[in-house]
């Protein structure tokens, strides 16, 4: 089993507490304000005691709605068998991809589902929901199945991602790590090196001309991944200010020496012709196969979930590991190894659920050795539960490197999420669109994403949390 990261410093912990930041207008879904920290009906009544401290009732139903995908479908099969062997408990699944547009009228008239997985395009964002859905801290302090209490086996920093005000509001069951990925095997046989700077890119990417190959692709619809990496280069450059600084939404923060140092950075390697052709018109899982299946391109920046969105879209022998972005110098403020990582999956119990017991009970298992193993096999990505991904990462290289750049980042890896949070929307892909394609200076694309951001920041209709 891979070791556990290392404990975040007080630093750290505020950081990805200020990083959370989330936005949504508040009239964006009309909900009910709920029914109490207590909630359910009958169903939830049950005897409490150490293997049921939620007092779930043999026999009752949890009534579940998840977002639709193969994956999501094996593990909750997976569950629904795990919690009739243990607890008599039906878990009753209704997979959609328009979750906010199946359960908001529920919401609306008082009969939500026990357990929401907030996930996918249509889901409905937990800002939203913050009035009626439990807090979980109950949850969190509570043994799992295999006996260990909650918030001390999950990653530091986790839970505080899906903290308001201190409320626990969710539970963000996946970890993705945001990194650039790359083929091992090919890189072994020319002898390259994931870049740590931005000039090792340049490097790099006349290395891969020589070869026919380009440095990076990129997908209309996922131009925004290369303005996350540009972020990351220019937050590792200068630290938490800068961080806090855009996440703030704050006048000229895109203006900041770190920020136009990183875009320099990135528009030398468009220029330099690193960049294939066309990404502005091209699909961005067909984009995504350019790099991954047919190798015309030798590096993608993503979020560790590129390796099960891409399936049967990899080369045989590609062996997908991950490397942190890179920094715009060696003497950065944050090293070559600080690493960006983000929640996933959210999971939220409203309090006016006929079974909020059976939710508990629900999210309880899914917290426990086994289930974490699971969902990581299925998945291939790792949970928020420590030491649940095998060394061999069940065949999985990126799985392992996801692992591994947690732990080599420590205390250095850090989150945030206000380009996601915050409705930058369609302006962050066509920013970074015209950018990529070089139709647009780095002027240009910084002054249209300060605009962007002040749009965001005076409108009061948005909610928003300040980031430190």
């Amino acid at each position: 089993m891979v070791s556990s990261q290392q404990p975040m410093n007080r630093r750290q912990l505020l950081s990805l507490m200020g990083m959370t930041a989330l936005a949504v207008p508040l009239a964006a879904c009309a909900v009910s304000p709920g029914g109490g920290a207590g909630g359910g009906g009958p169903a939830s009544s049950g005897p409490v005691d150490a293997a049921n401290p939620f007092g779930v009732a043999a026999g009752s139903t949890v009534d579940s709605v998840i977002f639709d995908n193969a994956k999501n479908a094996e593990f909750f099969a997976y569950l629904t068998k795990e919690l009739e062997k243990s607890r008599k408990v039906t878990l009753e699944v209704t997979a959609s991809t328009q979750i906010a547009q199946q359960v908001q009228p529920r919401f609306v008239a008082g009969n939500p589902p026990d357990l929401l997985h907030s996930a996918g395009a249509g889901s409905i964002p937990v800002a939203t929901l913050l009035p009626s859905v439990l807090d979980l801290t109950e949850l969190v302090a509570a043994p799992n199945l295999d006996g260990d209490v909650i918030k001390d086996i999950v990653y530091p920093g986790v839970l505080e991602l899906a903290s308001f005000d201190g409320k626990l509001a969710a539970i963000n069951y996946s970890l993705s790590v945001h990194a650039l990925w790359y083929s091992r095997s090919l890189f072994a046989a020319k002898g390259w090196k994931a870049p740590r700077t931005w000039d090792d890119a340049m490097d790099l990417g006349a290395a891969a001309k020589k070869d026919g190959k380009y440095l990076f692709t990129w997908g209309k619809e996922a131009a925004a991944y290369y303005l996350s990496m540009a972020i990351d280069s220019a937050i590792k450059e200068g630290g938490d200010e800068v961080r806090v600084a855009l996440a703030n939404l704050e006048p000229k923060s895109w203006s900041q020496p770190t920020v136009i140092a990183a875009f320099t950075a990135m528009k030398k390697v468009v220029d330099a012709g690193y960049f294939l052709p066309g990404g502005a018109g091209t699909q961005f899982k067909a984009a995504q196969a350019q790099w991954s299946l047919r190798q015309e391109a030798i590096m993608y920046p993503s979020g560790s979930w590129i390796e099960a969105e891409m399936g049967d879209e990899i080369a045989d022998g590609f062996e997908m590991v991950g490397a942190p972005n890179p920094t715009v110098t060696t003497t950065s403020a944050l090293p070559y190894e600080a690493i960006r990582f983000a929640g996933g999956n959210r999971f939220v119990v409203p309090t006016e659920g006929a079974n909020v017991a059976g939710a508990k009970e629900t999210l309880r298992t899914m917290l426990s050795r086994d289930a974490a193993t699971e969902f990581a096999r299925i998945n291939k990505s790792p949970t928020i539960v420590r030491n649940t991904v095998p060394e061999d990462g069940y065949g999985s290289t990126a799985l392992v490197s996801s692992t591994q750049l947690l732990e080599q980042a420590g205390d250095d890896a850090y989150a945030w999420d206000f380009t996601d949070a915050y409705p930058f929307g369609d302006d962050k892909n066509r920013i970074m669109n015209d950018f990529l394609s070089g139709g647009m200076t780095v002027g240009e694309a910084l002054a249209e994403l300060q605009k962007a951001s002040d749009r965001i920041r005076e409108d009061d209709s948005i909610v928003k949390v300040k980031a430190s």
